[in-house]
């Protein structure tokens, strides 16, 4: 029998198909359910289904996402049911309600958890509740880093002994190396922009004040008075972003120097042309996908010092670590790996390697598949354990949260 595996995530769930390809290659029959776009999934042959819900909302929505992922547990009837992103990983378990195991991962605690905005800092409570509540139907939780589950553990938002660390969703190494090589020659690359004889510095992700674009923005002119040849490129989206958005005016005011390219399908490519990834976030990240991606494109990387990137960036081994906002230590690390091409080139040759070591896909689906048949070996022989009665009336104060009613 190959049990049935729904995968629920958000909008970017497309970049989970490797994963779930490779799940599918081991036994498991695989539906995805996301609130993104469906035709990747198909052309791949993985069953989709779609669900809704507002990523910036606080409040509004939970209660009837949480019915649309409950109504189609019911339809499709898997065997375990698995979550990524932090929306999806409150409201699957809710929906469950322990009569299907869920194992949530928490790839990285995000803007509520890492800001010091007063909405963030009033959101905190509440989302610990929530993660609080959810445990209960949690069969287990997988963390991408330690400080994460530390941070869990610490505050007891899991069950005793529900934590297992899994390092990063995984990369394809040999996929991304297709890609690289199918690509455009790095020179080719570099005269679509302009930058043939520029010192290219790339960032990949969010282009949101969250992941330290105008950290980035304010290094620019200090990285440009040491190295007049430093060009940026922003491959990411930003119309999309909603009140995290960089304003697209912030950026072009350093034009010709700074080009957002808007979201690319040909990063291997546009990594193959650089010369370093910056990465300043201020996010608890989980363990950074792009991070990966510029390592086994032998990228030096400067990043923050963040839950994520710690796992990924050792401070002056394959890049540098520098504190979040602080756009004068990113721009100093940059004009050091810049004015030292050789040892930025050490530096991405080590990245290449660990990548390959630590994270290649098949190591992590490994683990994964383990704790299915863990978890599932564990259901058959008694199944998860209810919640009290106190954790009713928690539930009902998180529907309440979520823009539901009691019950």
């Amino acid at each position: 029998m190959n049990p049935h595996l729904m995968c629920v995530g958000g909008e970017d769930h497309a970049l989970r198909i490797p994963f779930l390809m490779s799940l599918r290659e081991r036994g498991f029959r695989v539906t995805a359910v996301s609130s993104g776009a469906e035709a990747a999934f198909l052309r791949h042959g993985i069953p989709h289904r779609s669900y809704g819900f507002d990523r910036f909302a606080s409040s509004s929505g939970g209660w009837g996402a949480i019915r649309a992922i409950r109504k189609l547990m019911s339809e499709l009837r898997p065997d375990i049911v698995q979550s990524f992103d932090t929306k999806p990983n409150l409201l699957t378990p809710l929906a469950a309600r322990g009569k299907v195991p869920v194992i949530r991962t928490i790839n990285g605690l995000g803007w509520t958890f890492s800001s010091l905005e007063p909405r963030a800092l009033a959101l905190r409570p509440i989302f610990c509740g929530l993660q609080w509540l959810s445990s209960f139907w949690t069969a287990a939780t997988v963390f991408q880093n330690q400080d994460d589950q530390a941070f869990f553990e610490r505050y007891r938002l899991i069950r005793r002994g529900s934590g297992r660390l899994i390092r990063s969703s995984g990369i394809d190494v040999d996929a991304f190396a297709m890609a690289r090589h199918l690509a455009p020659s790095a020179m080719k690359m570099r005269e679509e922009f302009g930058l043939q004889s520029a010192e290219v510095v790339i960032f990949v992700g969010r282009l949101t004040r969250q992941k330290g674009i105008p950290t980035l923005l304010k290094a620019v002119p200090r990285i440009l008075s040491k190295r007049p040849d430093a060009r940026f490129v922003l491959v990411g989206p930003w119309e999309s972003e909603g009140p995290f958005a960089v304003d697209k005016s912030d950026i072009d005011q350093y034009a010709p120097h700074v080009i957002a390219l808007g979201p690319r399908r040909d990063v291997p490519a546009l990594l193959g042309m650089a010369d370093l990834f910056a990465f300043p976030t201020q996010y608890r990240e989980g363990i950074p996908r792009v991070l990966l991606e510029a390592g086994l494109a032998g990228l030096p990387i400067v990043a923050s010092r963040m839950p994520g990137c710690n796992d990924v960036v050792e401070d002056g081994w394959n890049g540098y670590l520098v504190p979040p906002h602080d756009a004068d230590g990113l721009a100093s690390r940059i004009i050091d790996i810049l004015s030292d091409r050789g040892r930025g080139k050490v530096m991405g040759g080590r990245s290449v390697e660990l990548v390959r070591e630590q994270f290649a896909l098949p190591r992590v689906v490994d683990q994964y598949c383990d704790l299915y048949k863990n978890v599932l070996s564990a259901e058959s022989h008694g199944g998860l354990a209810r919640p009290a009665s106190p954790v009713l009336l928690k539930e009902n104060a998180a529907n309440r949260e979520l823009g539901g009613a009691p019950r």
